[in-house]
């Protein structure tokens, strides 16, 4: 009997007389086709011989383990061994390149090579590149570090350029400047961390003052067209704003009989001294009065007065209160002699005596010395003076009372 395969033979009655093998269908093998043949697998499921199909460029055998999988290269994966593995790509007649992706990621396209899932903040098909805000330092390592420039002043992106060790920003926002764009530029200040444009009201030249404002506080340096205040907002002593009320003018002085100022300008002085015009006479004309302060007609000046100095102004104001002084002085010792001379007038000592028959009366022309001694008006030894002021002659023959 042939006993052959009744799956694995074409005939299962058929076998060769002096061999006893049996005709196999394709896949199978032995004696009596019981068995898979090179290249193929037993499917449990349907107990049939398939076959393996394996790779020959990406497989190192032809054959397959009972699941059907084969055994591939190395770089090469899947239950064929027809596609490459993690790692690497380009399946081709020898096997399959690893990718280059700089230690920076483990996969890439199959085909392209082109690197997936980049680490370490980079990108790139090789990962080759730092992501946008991140720089590759110059360590041996290339790693990519974050940019010291905020996204607030600067588009956040910087290089290392040769020869220098510290990032650069690359460009800097309006407004800010330096090596990281943490500085304000000219025409701007900090405020709370944020750099913003000057307020001047026009009124500053940035050619002559490129900082245009203080960096620290704000406020403007170098005022023009007769301008003054934090922000350049108000007029110069001495100015005006216009009936537009947009430009400074010059104050124009008026002369009257009432108290008015005039303002003078000091070349060493920094600001500017007022004094009063009520010295002078308002009958005094126009051109004696320019005469006696000239009047300066430069439009860099800002006082009526320009032509009299500052040492001047203190020489004429040291004389003026001098003379007062003096005049002072004077005025109350004329007053205090008056009174001394009224004083010593009053108290004078004048006595007046009225003889009469039988006595003589005495008195005093002032009253304010009643206890004066009047002993000495009459030289008489035998004269007495009573306790009540009445003076007392006597004589050898007759006694007079007073």
């Amino acid at each position: 009997l042939c006993n052959c395969s009744a799956v694995g033979s074409a005939s299962a009655a058929e076998c060769n007389g002096t061999t006893g093998q049996c005709p196999c269908l394709e896949g199978y093998a032995g004696l009596r086709c019981e068995s898979c043949a090179q290249g193929f697998y037993l499917e449990r499921r349907s107990q049939q011989c398939r076959p393996c199909g394996c790779s020959p460029t990406g497989s190192s055998s032809a054959q397959c383990d009972d699941s059907g999988k084969c055994q591939c290269k190395v770089g090469v994966t899947d239950l064929k061994c027809d596609r490459c593995s993690d790692g690497y790509y380009r399946f081709n007649e020898t096997t399959c390149e690893p990718c280059q992706c700089n230690n920076h990621s483990k996969t890439c396209h199959n085909l392209t090579g082109i690197c997936l899932h980049c680490q370490e903040n980079t990108e790139g098909d090789h990962c080759e590149l730092c992501k946008e805000g991140f720089y590759r330092s110059t360590h041996p390592a290339h790693t990519c570090h974050r940019c010291p420039c905020s996204t607030v002043a600067s588009t956040g992106t910087c290089q290392i350029q040769p020869g220098e060790t510290a990032p650069r920003c690359d460009k800097c926002k309006t407004g800010y400047t330096g090596l990281n764009c943490n500085q304000c530029d000219n025409g701007y200040y900090n405020s709370d961390s944020i750099c913003v444009r000057c307020k001047c009201n026009g009124n500053v030249d940035p050619a002559r003052s490129p900082s245009v404002c203080k960096p620290d506080s704000g406020e403007c340096i170098g005022c023009l067209y007769h301008t003054a205040g934090f922000h350049c907002e108000e007029c110069e002593d001495g100015y005006v704003r216009d009936p537009e009320g947009t430009n400074c003018t010059k104050k124009e002085a008026t002369l009257g009989p009432e108290t008015r100022e005039f303002t003078t300008s000091a070349p060493n002085a920094s600001k500017a001294t007022s004094f009063s015009t009520a010295v002078i006479n308002s009958t005094l004309s126009p051109t004696t009065i320019q005469t006696i302060f000239p009047i300066s007609s430069s439009d860099n000046s800002t006082s009526a007065f320009a032509d009299v100095s500052w040492t001047q102004f203190n020489i004429i104001i040291l004389t003026v209160i001098i003379i007062v002084v003096v005049l002072l002085m004077g005025f109350v010792g004329a007053v205090y002699m008056y009174r001394e001379y009224q004083n010593r007038k009053l108290n004078a000592p004048f006595w007046t005596i009225e003889l009469k028959e039988d006595n003589i009366s005495f008195s005093s022309y002032h009253d304010s010395i009643p206890n004066a001694d009047v002993s000495g008006l009459l030289e008489d030894d035998g004269n007495e003076v009573a306790p009540n002021g009445q003076l007392t002659l006597t004589t050898p023959m007759h006694n007079y009372k007073a």
